[in-house]
């Protein structure tokens, strides 16, 4: 009976241990959302992290500020989303490596 406890709480352990290993991974992974064509690119991090917004100088000269920040909002979900989809991916390697059928 302990001898199954103690592979589970091992298990666990070495989870956790994996986890830890993709979040820190996840840091190095960037990912880009774009609006207007690449008029504004936001960059982001697999932790979902916003490390970088870019704007056309044109976008500036035109001085439409409602526009801009309709076009930033629409960046950050598209870089956000893609961040989700390689979070989800890259931990979901982790469960199905460490609990194979869950």
């Amino acid at each position: 009976m302990f001898g199954k406890m103690g592979d589970m709480m091992g298990k666990m352990q070495e989870m956790k241990q994996k986890s830890e290993e993709v979040k820190n991974r996840l840091d190095t992974i960037s990912v880009s959302g774009d609006a207007e064509n690449g008029k504004v690119t936001v960059i982001s991090t697999g932790n979902r992290k916003i490390t970088s917004v870019q704007i056309n100088p044109e976008l500036m000269v035109n001085g439409n500020k409602e526009q801009l920040e309709n076009l930033i909002i629409l960046a950050v979900n598209k870089a956000l989303e893609k961040a989700e989809k390689v979070n989800e991916t890259e931990m979901a390697g982790v469960a199905k490596g460490m609990l194979p059928g869950f």
